[in-house]
């Protein structure tokens, strides 16, 4: 490959955007494996020592996966905003570079989000140990980590939806 080439080619609109859409998904899926991983392996040993309480472990953990899900939205509606899903896809170099740009908040939100609400959820999966009548409490401390991730969907989204309007 020519070095012109090579440079046209990961400088292109396509690429851009393709990179924006794969960090949003992949950075946002590592910090929700990573999140729920975390709480896991405290529910885990809860349920070692008390099996009935596997409902309410179940919820803690599952709460940081959200962020996964946010990165794959993005991904989505880059795919489906820019074309490469069912149309041609030709962005220029700028709007690509705009793409890339609208997805990094849902990526680092996602991915710093995610692993800070699994270590709350494992905080919170202590107290239902001891308190199981907490719970509710628990899942209110690992919601409040969510808002973040959520702001970050929120302008990526809005972003991405204006894409067509960039030059």
């Amino acid at each position: 490959m020519e070095a012109t080439t090579f440079s046209q080619f990961f400088f292109s609109g396509n690429f851009l955007a393709v990179l924006g859409a794969a960090l949003a998904v992949g950075l946002g899926g590592i910090g929700s494996a990573k999140g729920v991983g975390i709480a896991g392996e405290a529910a885990a040993g809860l349920i070692a020592e008390d099996p009935d309480k596997f409902g309410q472990t179940l919820i803690l953990q599952a709460l940081p996966g959200t962020q996964g899900i946010y990165g794959f939205l993005v991904g989505i509606m880059v795919m489906l905003n820019c074309g490469f899903l069912g149309g041609s896809a030709a962005l220029t170099s700028s709007q690509g570079l705009y793409v890339l740009a609208a997805c990094l908040p849902c990526a680092l939100t996602g991915l710093v989000s995610g692993i800070h609400q699994g270590r709350v959820s494992a905080a919170g999966i202590n107290v239902v140990a001891k308190r199981p009548n907490e719970v509710s409490k628990a899942m209110i401390y690992a919601a409040m980590v969510e808002t973040y991730a959520i702001l970050g969907l929120l302008i990526s989204v809005l972003l991405v939806i204006n894409v067509g309007n960039v030059a």
